[in-house]
């Protein structure tokens, strides 16, 4: 989708050593590590990479899928790919605040109407500026990969946003998301992905924020009686590589790795979308938790409440992005 921009950026890229490949005859080995299970939109978009690269390009590439945290975990996986011991990753937007600051506009609360509004985002210029926001760092974005608008749950229903306050909530590591529970009067708790459900159970925390896909292949719904429909922000991913890696790989491989990646893309984005719309409903069939629908009012309250925290990261995210963003939006 975007190979001019990419080997544009790559060519720009200034290398001081190139990684060794694989001795010649052998294949390249990509080790693809991942956080979450294999019936996610992510785990289905490495299994298929992993299947299509085997089947176009077998012999000389050959790719190994490690789902849920059983190479790396989330707070290592991003300093395993800087030292080439994975060379891809998807992890969620939330994860880069070290390596770049723009990215933030993905957590911002509420900045975002719906799913299409992300989606109109995502194909425009200044989000293909993001996925190349890091690469001075060793880190190269390659593609955007959908996994829907988050949802609140917890032990208590939350229809406005006083109810969250005196809960803990489960966050990933983001200055963003810090700030948008302590804008509720609620206490966030940074834990990785692969620790939410046992802090749910034990009730170390209250509640947290997930898509319906991850709240349903982790069982939260099970720990979590109330699930409020909130879609008020996104936990998409991005698909990542180490730049000097991506750029030693002999260009007609690359080449046909990145149309691979394309292709890859839209069936995890569509599968993102259809996966998330029949996962509510089997939350809803489980009964396990009770839904809380906002009306256009409560919504706005929540919106309100937390529309504070974009001012405040203003000057790290850029102003010019947080208005490409409100752009996309189609309020009447």
């Amino acid at each position: 989708m975007f190979k001019s921009c990419i080997a544009a950026a790559m060519n720009a890229l200034v290398l001081l050593s190139t990684p060794t490949l694989a001795a010649e005859g052998d294949p390249i080995v990509i080790k693809f590590a991942h956080v979450v299970a294999d019936d996610t939109p992510k785990g289905k978009g490495a299994l298929m990479f992993k299947k299509l690269v085997e089947e176009r390009l077998g012999g000389k590439v050959k790719v190994e899928v490690y789902p849920n945290s059983t190479l790396v975990g989330d707070a290592d996986e991003l300093q395993a790919l800087l030292d080439n011991k994975v060379q891809l990753l998807a992890p969620s937007l939330s994860k880069f605040d070290k390596y770049t600051k723009k990215l933030q506009v993905f957590d911002l609360p509420f900045l975002f109407d719906d799913a299409e509004a992300v989606k109109r985002f995502q194909n425009r210029e200044m989000s293909r500026e993001l996925l190349r926001s890091m690469a001075d760092h060793g880190i190269y974005g390659l593609a955007y990969w959908s996994n829907g608008l988050k949802q609140l749950s917890a032990t208590r229903a939350l229809q406005k946003p006083e109810d969250a306050a005196g809960l803990s909530f489960r966050i990933q590591a983001s200055t963003v998301l810090d700030a948008q529970f302590k804008a509720v009067n609620a206490t966030p708790v940074r834990l990785p992905f692969a620790e939410a459900y046992k802090a749910l159970q034990s009730g170390m925390v209250q509640g947290t924020e997930n898509p319906w896909s991850n709240i349903v292949s982790q069982n939260m719904h099970t720990v979590q009686p109330f699930i409020t429909e909130s879609n008020h922000g996104v936990l998409n991913y991005m698909l990542i590589t180490n730049s000097r890696f991506w750029i030693s790989i002999p260009f007609g491989v690359r080449s046909e790795l990145e149309g691979i990646i394309d292709e890859v893309t839209q069936a995890v984005n569509k599968e993102a979308e259809a996966l998330n719309q029949r996962d509510r409903e089997r939350i809803i069939a489980a009964g396990t938790s009770k839904l809380i629908a906002l009306s256009p009012e409560e919504r706005q309250a929540w919106r309100d409440k937390m529309m504070p925290v974009w001012k405040s990261f203003e000057n790290d995210i850029g102003a010019d992005v947080i208005r490409a963003a409100q752009t996309v939006n189609r309020r009447r």
